[in-house]
């Protein structure tokens, strides 16, 4: 209920000034609050305690599986500590364990993903944000959104079976042939090799940049397109200064994509080839954190290997949190600056 009690104004609070009648002070409105209102107070008091309790369950989980992890890795930081991370010798005989060969697998796949798909993402984003006719940007969107509804077996299994002869029989010995001159690219086309995780991680993280970036292009007011045409600029010039605005929010999606390549597993799994050595060449096999976790987990028979086992997960999901907060924060302060 509410109630509305003008203030009193005294005798000469009523004033001629200029020939018009003027109120010195304006009427005041006064809620009072009944039994209904005070209710209504109440729930809406619960209602957000109870969404801050579930964003705080959420919060909570994230510091639980780093401590979860932490405790279960505590056999094998305590063994190894730092030197854990540089060592390549990984021996559950004789108890001895180093997670570098795991890192530079997944580091190097996760970047030639990056060298494909980043370019290919950007032009998507470009054609969708700046030049597709409206009738047929509906259809190419849902077209590569669609790309990151396919479960990751599924990828790995086309991989395995497409992806994997065709590097053996083609893209190897191509590459070999005209680029063999470059190290990355000499070595026995053996078909399950980095370059070929690489290529399925590309095509699993493309709709992930393709997606922030045209929203990011999108986020940029037209006026600075509209005055660009004004001026006499291109639609080329005029794409140019859209992607210089967008270009922090660019990079905050390439870090976004970066971080699901880092995580990745039965996709990377099946075709990488799974053996632990650090090779410069790209046609060679190799074995990444995510694959060693799911391949030997079953397999751990000591309390060492399986602590072992555990923190290399631990590596692998400190490396993923901290780059999509990074990420998470560079798009978000781009699409602010320009929302605003």
């Amino acid at each position: 209920m509410q109630t509305y009690l003008p203030r009193k104004t005294s005798e000469g609070s009523r004033q001629q000034t200029g020939g018009r009648d003027q109120l010195s002070e304006p009427p005041v409105v006064v809620f009072t609050q009944n039994g209904k209102g005070k209710a209504r107070n109440v729930g809406d008091l619960v209602f957000k305690n109870l969404t801050l309790f579930f964003a705080a369950v959420v919060f909570s989980l994230v510091f639980l599986m780093a401590y979860e992890m932490y405790k279960g890795s505590n056999l094998s930081i305590a063994k190894f500590g730092w030197k854990f991370l540089w060592t390549s010798v990984w021996d559950p005989v004789r108890g001895d364990f180093g997670a570098l060969p795991y890192v530079y697998g997944t580091i190097v796949s996760s970047l030639v993903a990056l060298a494909i798909a980043l370019p290919l993402s950007v032009g998507v984003a470009i054609f969708l944000a700046e030049l597709s006719p409206d009738w047929l940007e509906k259809p190419v969107s849902f077209l590569v959104e669609l790309l990151a509804a396919i479960p990751s077996i599924v990828y790995g299994i086309w991989g395995m079976f497409v992806l994997v002869p065709i590097v053996r029989s083609s893209i190897g010995p191509f590459l070999t042939k005209y680029l063999g001159f470059i190290p990355l690219f000499t070595g026995a086309p053996y078909g399950f090799s980095m370059l070929a995780a690489g290529i399925i991680l590309a095509i699993m993280i493309l709709p992930i940049i393709t997606s922030i970036s045209r929203d990011v292009m999108a986020a940029i007011p037209n006026a600075q397109r509209e005055a660009a045409l004004a001026l006499g600029a291109t639609k080329w010039e005029t794409t140019k200064i859209v992607l210089s605005n967008a270009k922090s929010g660019i990079a905050g999606a390439t870090l976004l994509g970066l971080g699901r390549a880092l995580g990745e597993t039965m996709a990377v799994t099946l075709v990488i080839g799974n053996i632990s050595r650090i090779s410069i060449h790209l046609l060679d096999p190799g074995y990444s954190m995510a694959s060693v976790i799911a391949n030997e987990f079953t397999e751990a028979t000591s309390d060492l290997y399986l602590s072992s086992l555990i923190e290399v997960g631990l590596l692998l999901f400190g490396v993923t949190i901290i780059l999509n907060a990074i990420a998470r924060v560079i798009v978000w302060s781009v699409t602010k600056r320009f929302a605003s």
